[in-house]
């Protein structure tokens, strides 16, 4: 401890010691000692008492270890459970499409399907894995969990465990918001390849095998629309069939947009929270809350509520220390990022 600050006061107790200092520069001289001490199994919390600031180290509790199952097989498990849901998905979409047009082999895309989505979905969890590790934020392998697939979604995303302690509001923004863009920007070259593959049938023709109903009655977003107009494919007179790949797309985009939401511990959750504070952030995960009854998608809502009541923000060991400047304005792109993804309503489009 004395290595890195010039301690004043000590408080030494059977369960916890504090130390007091008086270096106002010690955002990173925190980080390099509860890196140090994490290796002796201890814990350090940064906290103010009135114009001082202190130290806080006491023994971490022990985890539980689970039994029943291998830590090491269970993601294995759940990625090749979920690679057979949306292959099975892909399979019966593509079967369905091709009753009104050809659009290829089944299992020929199913596979394509396959690796979109899963693509996504990996290169999402890869990249919160890759600034984990640049921060030195020991966690367990992406879980993907599997969906049900043809009368539902073959997926339900992916999430990392962190194995190691989040230090300050700095390290918690760059893991979260590596996720989003990195698979963000895999759903745009989809999307793009979805949206030139995807076929197209005359309006008039649609209204007579479907009535006054849409063919695709999904409610897109503005990359979509603007990868369709793209390829022209977004006029009054025709009407896309949201191929499988273009599905793989769509949800990739729901599943970002639902991550960029400020609310309880999603991505954008973990950004509010370092960025507006604890009392900001739970207000921010009821606006989203909000948001997505709007956007009729209860069962989110009612997950977020369940779990946001049951479990706490995450909060890093320095919760003194402001998020820097630089990581500020990022946020506003990722505000910008989330309407873009954003799942409009087909009503609001003309």
């Amino acid at each position: 401890m004395k290595k890195h600050f010039e301690v004043g006061d000590e408080e030494v107790g059977l369960v916890k010691m504090q130390f007091y200092f008086e270096d106002t520069d010690f955002k990173e001289k925190f980080v390099v000692l509860t890196q140090e001490l994490e290796t002796y199994n201890l814990l350090c919390t940064l906290e103010k008492e009135g114009y001082r600031h202190m130290v806080v180290v006491s023994k971490m509790q022990k985890q539980k270890k689970r039994r029943w199952l291998s830590k090491s097989w269970t993601p294995r498990i759940m990625f090749a459970a979920t690679v057979v849901m949306v292959l099975i998905d892909g399979f019966y979409r593509t079967q369905g499409l091709n009753m009104f047009t050809p659009i290829g082999d089944p299992l020929a895309v199913a596979v394509l399907y396959a690796w979109a989505l899963i693509g996504i979905l990996g290169v999402h969890e890869a990249g919160h894995l890759i600034a984990a590790k640049w921060h030195k934020i020991k966690t367990t392998w992406p879980y993907f969990i599997p969906g049900v697939p043809v009368y539902g979604i073959p997926t339900f995303g992916a999430f990392i465990q962190s194995r190691s302690l989040t230090v300050n509001r700095d390290i918690l923004f760059d893991i979260a918001i590596a996720g989003p863009i990195a698979g963000l920007a895999v759903a745009v070259i989809v999307v793009i390849f979805g949206a030139w593959t995807s076929p197209v049938i005359d309006a008039d023709m649609a209204r007579q095998m479907f009535g006054t109903a849409q063919l695709t009655p999904m409610n897109e977003n503005i990359i979509i629309k603007a990868s369709l107009a793209l390829f022209d494919k977004n006029g009054s007179d025709v009407e896309v069939i949201m191929s499988p790949i273009m599905f793989a797309a769509w949800l990739g985009f729901l599943i970002t947009f639902l991550n960029l939401l400020p609310a309880w511990q999603l991505d954008g959750g973990h950004m509010s929270r370092v960025i507006l504070g604890q009392k900001w952030h739970k207000i921010a995960t009821y606006a989203s809350m909000g948001v997505l009854v709007l956007l009729n998608y209860w069962m989110m809502a009612i997950f977020i509520l369940i779990l946001s009541s049951r479990s706490k923000d995450a909060r890093p060991l320095d919760d003194i220390s402001p998020l820097s400047k630089n990581r500020k304005i990022v946020y506003i792109g990722v505000i910008i990022l989330a309407i873009l993804c954003a799942p409009i309503p087909s009503s609001v489009w003309p």
